[in-house]
């Protein structure tokens, strides 16, 4: 338990958007202040923003150029970072279980250990959801952490050099890219990918012909690509990835994933050796029934609308990993970024009132609309029109530098206006190549 003569102590477990946006802002307040403590646990010792997840896998992005190291943040602003796993939770003592790390040689780094707290905020995201597809665990790659993207960007390139050295002809298969999941991450990672393979293929890969070669299969079990976004959307998309060579399959269920293809449940087989899976999320499993509380069968914490879970006055959960009600509609807050970043400028103020004995407010989501990029192609999107009522549908330039600016947002919550701006300008003077060939 916590030190009674020791400020209040809040824990944030998770570094991702939400969690690290938060820890950064109260411990520019608070933290430098002294009037409470802040830790932020992460098993991971970088952050990088996950809509850019897509970007890495197509090796359009690099990874440095984007990362934040948590050891260095807290030291900017005034919180704790501790770099562990949350495996358990005591509500009794007030206490979190991190497991042990250990190192890629098996040597530990640091033992299993407890952490005490007075106000502890869940923000642990959410995983792949594969739904017990045989094969997904063992031969398709998720997109959920900076490890797995640059894991498939090296199969990608692997391949591709595979293919250039080996004597026989280019197999069927070989160098196609199957996308399960046509949310926005796979959409996205399509286009991208349509576009980065074949400039690998151009750095003098001269037996891959891109054109037979090289194929991108998107599938989705719904009728339409991006099901949770608008129609008008969902087919601009289509029009595009379909215009540009992307193969678009939509009604087609999974039944197994294998080492040189994927089964659909009709018996149909799409050659692919390389596969990346993108259709679901659900909360880390830890989360089931931990310590008693409630929740979804996606392991979602339920959460009131305070964000304070049902059955724990000193817990909170934002993000992916919670189930919050939205008033007025049939399904919670969507498992989305911008949820993650309304999210944690609520709790903020939610924290201040706690600390100074205030009641607490009640979340209320505001949708912002949906965007899409589609690389160098193009950008498509919905916007909400706070004057008119309504979702007005945007694409191209002015879409792109839209989706540009929810990132800029988010560097801006983590660094300050200023230095997001110095960030740009630097950015753009460090020539480097177009896509990542190692």
């Amino acid at each position: 338990m916590t030190n009674a003569n020791q400020p209040h102590h809040i824990v944030i477990v998770g570094g991702g958007a939400g969690g690290l946006e938060l820890a950064t802002r109260l411990g520019d307040t608070h933290g430098k202040r002294g009037t409470a403590r802040i830790t932020l646990v992460d098993r991971s010792r970088t952050h990088i923003w996950k809509p850019l997840l897509h970007s890495i896998a197509a090796g359009s992005l690099r990874r440095s150029q984007h990362e934040l190291n948590y050891i260095a943040q807290a030291h900017w602003h005034h919180f704790r970072y501790r770099n562990g796993e949350m495996i358990g939770l005591d509500r009794a003592n007030k206490t979190i279980a991190l497991a042990a790390l250990r190192d890629e040689e098996g040597r530990e780094i640091t033992a299993s250990s407890t952490l005490g707290y007075d106000t502890l905020v869940i923000a642990v995201g959410s995983v792949t959801n594969d739904f017990g597809t045989p094969g997904a665990a063992k031969f398709a790659v998720p997109l959920e952490t900076p490890a797995q993207a640059s894991r498939f960007n090296r199969r990608l390139v692997n391949a591709c050099l595979r293919a250039q050295n080996q004597t026989e002809p280019v197999r069927p298969g070989q160098l196609h890219v199957a996308i399960i999941g046509a949310g926005a991450t796979g959409t996205e990672l399509a286009a991208e990918l349509h576009h980065t393979a074949r400039q690998i293929i151009s750095y003098g890969l001269d037996k891959i012909d891109p054109e037979n070669d090289l194929k991108i299969v998107l599938i989705e079990a719904a009728d339409r690509i991006l099901p949770v976004l608008p129609p008008r959307i969902s087919e601009a998309t289509r029009e595009l990835l379909v215009k540009i060579g992307v193969e678009v399959r939509t009604g087609a269920r999974v039944a197994e994933v294998m080492a040189d293809g994927i089964r659909l449940a009709d018996d149909e087989v799409i050659p692919s050796e390389l596969v990346v899976w993108s259709a679901g999320v659900k909360a880390p499993g830890f989360l089931a029934n931990i310590d008693g509380l409630e929740t979804n069968r996606i392991n979602q914490l339920a959460v009131r609308p305070t964000l304070q879970v049902t059955r724990d006055d000193h817990v909170f959960a934002i993000g992916d990993c919670a189930s919050c009600p939205r008033p007025g509609f049939p399904q919670p807050v969507p498992p989305r970024a911008q949820s993650a970043h309304q999210m944690s400028e609520f709790m903020i103020k939610q924290i201040h009132a706690r600390l100074e004995g205030q009641p607490l407010g009640d979340f209320v989501y505001h949708d912002l609309g949906s965007l899409v990029s589609l690389g160098k192609y193009s950008t498509v999107g919905s916007l909400m029109g706070a004057l008119i009522g309504r979702s007005f549908f945007i694409e191209g330039y002015f879409a792109r530098l839209m989706y540009r600016s929810l990132y800029k947002m988010h560097e801006a919550a983590l660094h300050g206006s200023g230095r997001t701006l110095l960030g740009v300008f630097a950015r753009g003077a460090r020539p480097a190549p177009t896509v990542k060939l190692h």
